[in-house]
C-alpha cells in the first residue's frame, strides 16, 4: 500500500475529522474542506517527515463529565493527525516543528467528539452492526478497497478489529445526533461557485510560494459535485461546532493539555 492510502487508512483512527476540527474553533481547511482537485500530486514529496512531539502530555489529557481521555488514546488521534498534517506541510512549504497549536486542537477535538458521544447515548441513539458495517464499506471504498482488504490494512498500521469497532459506533452515533439535532444541509449555486473561487485563489498562491506555476483549475462543472459536498460539510462542521460549544457549557470539562 502506498504512502497516500497508508495515510487514508489511518485517518479512521481519527474518524470523527469533523469534531475534531470544531472543537478546536478551526477554520474551515482544517475541518477536511479541501479546495478543488488540482493535477499536482502528493506522492511527489519524500523529504524526511518530522515526528509527533509527545513530550509534556499527561497521562490523562482531559475529562469530560467525569470521562478521562487518556494520553494512549490522544496519542492515536495525534500521531495519525500529525502525519497527515505533516504530509501537507511538505508540499507547501510549511513549518510544523511547533506542534503546541496542534496538539490543542486534537485535543479539544477529542473533547468534542466525546461530547457528542454522550450526547448520543443520552438521546438513546445506537449504532447498529448493520450501520458499523456500511460505514466500514464506504471508509474502504473511499481508500480503493473492500472492507476485508480495509480491515487488513488498518491492523497493519496497528489497529486492531475491537479499535475499529469502537471508531466505528463513535462516528456511526455522532452523526446519528448531528443528523437529529442539526438536520441535513444544501449547497446554492452561488456558494459553490464562491467556493471555487477560493479554491482557484489557494492554488494560485500555493504556485507562486513554490516558486512555479500553478497547476491548472480542473473547470467548475467538472468538480461541481465536489464543491457541493465541500460546501454542505463546512456548514454542518459550523453547526457542529455550535452545538458541541453548548454541551460544553453544559457538562464539565477539563483539559489538561
Amino acid at each position: 500500500m502506498n504512502k497516500k492510502k497508508m495515510m487514508a487508512a489511518l485517518a479512521l483512527v481519527g474518524s470523527l475529522s469533523l469534531v475534531t476540527a470544531c472543537g478546536s474553533g478551526g477554520n474551515d481547511e482544517a475541518a477536511g474542506s479541501s479546495p478543488a482537485p488540482s493535477s499536482q500530486s502528493a506522492g511527489s514529496q519524500e523529504a524526511a517527515a518530522p515526528s509527533p512531539d509527545m513530550n509534556g502530555v499527561p497521562d490523562v489529557v482531559a475529562t469530560v463529565n467525569g470521562k478521562d481521555i487518556t494520553k494512549d488514546e490522544f496519542a492515536d488521534v495525534y500521531k495519525s493527525q500529525f502525519q497527515q498534517a505533516a504530509m501537507q506541510a511538505q508540499m507547501s512549504g510549511q513549518d510544523v516543528s511547533d506542534q503546541t497549536e496542534m496538539k490543542k486542537q486534537a485535543v479539544e477535538g477529542m473533547v468534542g467528539s466525546e461530547l457528542l458521544v454522550q450526547h448520543a447515548e443520552k438521546t438513546g441513539l445506537k449504532a447498529s452492526k448493520a450501520d458499523m458495517d456500511k460505514a466500514l464499506a464506504a471508509a474502504a471504498k473511499t481508500n480503493q478497497m473492500n472492507s476485508k482488504e480495509f480491515l487488513a490494512a488498518l491492523k497493519k498500521q496497528g489497529m486492531d478489529r475491537a479499535t475499529v469497532d469502537k471508531q466505528l459506533k463513535q462516528q456511526v452515533e455522532v452523526e446519528g445526533v448531528i443528523k437529529k439535532e442539526l438536520g441535513t444541509f444544501t449547497a446554492s449555486e452561488k456558494e459553490m461557485k464562491a467556493a471555487y473561487a477560493q479554491a482557484e485563489q489557494a492554488q494560485k498562491q500555493q504556485g507562486g510560494a513554490s516558486g512555479g506555476s500553478a497547476a491548472a483549475m480542473p473547470k467548475y462543472k467538472e468538480v461541481k459535485s465536489q464543491l457541493k459536498k465541500q460546501v454542505e460539510q463546512q456548514k454542518e462542521n459550523k453547526a457542529t461546532a455550535t452545538l458541541v460549544e453548548k454541551l460544553k457549557k453544559q457538562g464539565d470539562v477539563k483539559v489538561n493539555l
